[in-house]
């Protein structure tokens, strides 16, 4: 960098030199002028960081008295359901993971496994910071349904009916990002009238046109790429623009609304949408396949569709709280909106329709997959980003659940077996989700 300034400096009094003999003059008002800038930028990053979340009082570790109780009434007791997955995830090569069990409405397993740094040796400890990955779009999946319940959004009205001006006219500059706007830019949608159809509904159901991301598209624009609302194609931009349509409905950005609607109501005390400055030095870090370092993605603007930083105990409370279906708006949430007929998810299978999930009747709903068990309806989410693999599946008819969380690119691999272990499903479209086994990987 030193290098980088004296050239500047060279240029600057070799073409002008008619200010030489002023900085010669007053090097140190130059000097002094640097450090000004540098501690105003300094100050700046460091205030930018929110400061709302406070990790003062600890999480108290959970007790595993009792056993677990699976759905084919198969009992394990607490210490085997822990020893097998130890041995599992050493032979899968898994280098972190928490489980969470809940039978009949209850936790009565939880557990960390692993470290949440290897590269430090560093192990688990009760509430530790998660990057959440896609487990985020639960979350404004709740939020939108609760501002559809107080009339301020209606699942079935175009979202651009919400907007004082064109969709496509929305775009922030760097400046604006640079002092904390969340990138936007429509401008591309300007020729193709199609955006005016998509709504609430198709956002939280997948069904908007959009890709999953623009920068993984070839040309990394955005694009409605089919007719809105005829077919299930998972979609981060659906959410993030429903996002955009809550945040000026309501005047606020979507960290607010989280806190308002979902983490002061649940006393989640330590999740956040934004990076949050107490996060430092108690988080998990990702790992890659090889067990490699990949640190953990730190937002300082709210991203509903993936920015969510929580900890296993407190996503679990939430993922109860729906799975007990008490309130209207979690029944809708899980209620079918879109038969899913795609081999796959995600990859070129994605464009494949089969009929081979038909049996379980693979669905979406809103914000969550659906499939049927001889148990019941059950309700998932995943999140997934290199590094970071999760999955979270419920069974409201028996009030079963299984939260998964792990810092570790190979995780997926273990999740099938995982799942028939210790809840005795054997009916989760696995292959439909990419979880393909380690033993059975080539």
């Amino acid at each position: 960098m030193s290098g980088d300034l004296t050239g500047t400096f060279y240029l600057y009094t070799h073409d002008n030199p008619c200010h030489m003999s002023k900085w010669i003059k007053y090097p140190l008002v130059f000097l002094a002028t640097l450090v000004v800038l540098f501690g105003v930028f300094f100050c700046y990053v460091y205030f930018s960081v929110d400061n709302r979340v406070t990790l003062e009082n600890p999480v108290a570790s959970f007790s595993n008295t009792k056993n677990i109780q699976r759905l084919d009434s198969v009992t394990l007791p607490p210490d085997s359901v822990t020893r097998y997955i130890t041995a599992l995830l050493q032979k899968a090569n898994v280098h972190g993971l928490a489980v969470s069990i809940v039978n009949h409405q209850e936790l009565v397993y939880q557990q960390y496994f692993g470290l949440r740094d290897k590269r430090k040796n560093e192990p688990f400890t009760p509430g530790t910071i998660w990057y959440g990955a896609s487990l985020s779009k639960t979350i404004l999946a709740d939020v939108a349904l609760q501002l559809a319940a107080e009339g301020l959004i209606h699942l079935d009205t175009p979202l651009y009916r919400y907007l004082v001006k064109p969709l496509y006219t929305y775009r922030t500059n760097s400046v604006q990002q640079f002092f904390g706007a969340n990138y936007i830019d429509y401008n591309s949608l300007e020729g193709d009238g199609r955006y005016k159809k998509i709504t609430a509904r198709m956002c939280l159901a997948h069904t908007s046109g959009f890709p999953n991301w623009r920068w993984l598209e070839p040309d990394q624009k955005l694009k409605i790429k089919f007719e809105p609302g005829t077919k299930y194609s998972y979609s981060g931009e659906g959410l993030f623009l429903l996002q955009v349509v809550m945040e000026e409905i309501t005047g606020k950005d979507f960290e607010e609304l989280a806190i308002e609607k979902i983490f002061v109501p649940l006393e989640m005390n330590r999740s956040s949408f934004v990076w949050q400055r107490a996060y430092e030095g108690n988080y998990a870090v990702g790992h890659g396949s090889n067990g490699s370092f990949l640190g953990i993605p730190k937002r300082n603007v709210p991203n509903g569709a993936g920015s969510l930083s929580t900890t296993l105990e407190e996503y679990t409370r939430y993922f109860q709280t729906v799975l007990m279906q008490q309130q209207p708006r979690y029944k809708v949430l899980t209620s079918q909106q879109i038969r899913i007929k795609a081999r796959q998810q995600f990859g070129p299978d994605a464009q494949v329709e089969t009929n081979e999930n038909d049996s379980i009747r693979l669905a979406y709903g809103l914000g969550y997959g659906l499939y049927e068990t001889p148990n019941g309806k059950a309700f998932f989410k995943e999140g997934h980003l290199e590094g970071w693999q999760h999955y979270a599946v419920g069974i409201p008819a028996k009030g079963n659940a299984l939260i998964l969380m792990s810092n570790s690119d190979n995780a997926e691999s273990i999740f099938k077996e995982l799942i028939e272990y210790t809840t005795g499903n054997t009916a989760t479209p696995w292959y439909w989700e990419g979880y393909i086994p380690f033993d059975l990987e080539p």
